[in-house]
């Protein structure tokens, strides 16, 4: 690669590291700038070096979450334990089940996460203390590490979104809370998916690393910002980012070649 195309995907890191430290999604905008300026490289390989990058800001994330929110290890540590397995499961699997049979119910829940939060804005607003059961415990560390860890590493766009959403309805987290949550269980789905990747041959180590950075520094604003400026400003970003993740899976599944 040359120092344009180094750039370009340097600056693409470090704006999806702002993406998913405030709602996920931040590979809605890092893949494609990977397979645009590197169209020769196979599809596992961009996935493995996407996971690099990612896994390098989303950890950076969750630690400054973590100092501002304190997340409920009871749930988040089990979750990302179970993510780390459920993501290489899935990054082991990638291969055998068709991306254009998940698309279409990816779309089909992600639309419908668009509209519960746009027709219920008092959703994720607030901390709803009394839903954190025991029994609602187990269920987000299932569903969580277990399904969306899976979904992580066989396809991948939105996951962090889904996390959040998951430990908003199951757990009654406001959004900032179910963001912090979501960086650590979304540690476990990025280091399951590496690892599997990475035996595999399928990460470039020294670009990884270096959009790897960029995602760091893209991450700490945006941690930092969805802190700040609270739940009302990470409902927004989070609609955003779900209608765009629509449009793009959209395209994959029906322009695309």
């Amino acid at each position: 690669m040359d120092l344009e195309q180094v750039l370009i995907l340097v600056s693409a890191a470090l704006a999806a590291g702002w993406i998913d430290a405030v709602v996920g999604g931040g590979g809605l905008l890092l893949l494609p700038a990977l397979m645009v300026t590197a169209p020769g490289l196979p599809v596992a390989t961009v996935l493995g070096t996407n996971k690099l990058a990612a896994i390098m800001g989303t950890s950076s994330a969750a630690v400054t979450y973590s100092r501002h929110t304190r997340p409920d290890g009871r749930v988040t540590l089990p979750a990302a334990l179970l993510a780390v397995a459920g993501a290489g499961a899935g990054a082991a699997c990638a291969s055998m089940i068709s991306s254009d049979m998940l698309r279409p119910i990816v779309m089909i829940g992600l639309t419908a996460v668009a509209v519960f939060v746009a027709v219920r804005p008092q959703f994720g607003a607030a901390a709803h203390a009394d839903l954190a059961t025991r029994r609602r415990m187990v269920l987000a560390v299932l569903l969580t590490g277990g399904v969306i860890g899976f979904y992580d590493g066989i396809l991948g766009p939105g996951t962090g979104t889904f996390l959040i959403i998951a430990f908003t309805l199951v757990m009654g987290l406001d959004f900032v809370h179910a963001s912090a949550s979501a960086k650590i269980v979304n540690t476990g789905t990025n280091l399951g998916a590496l690892l599997v990747f990475g035996l595999q041959g399928h990460v470039l180590w020294q670009l990884g690393l270096l959009m790897g950075v960029a995602n760091i520094v893209g991450a700490q604003i945006g941690a930092r910002m969805a802190i700040r400026r609270g739940s009302a400003f990470v409902r927004v970003v989070l609609l955003v980012v779900v209608v765009a993740l629509v449009l793009r899976l959209g395209y994959d599944q029906f322009m695309a070649g």
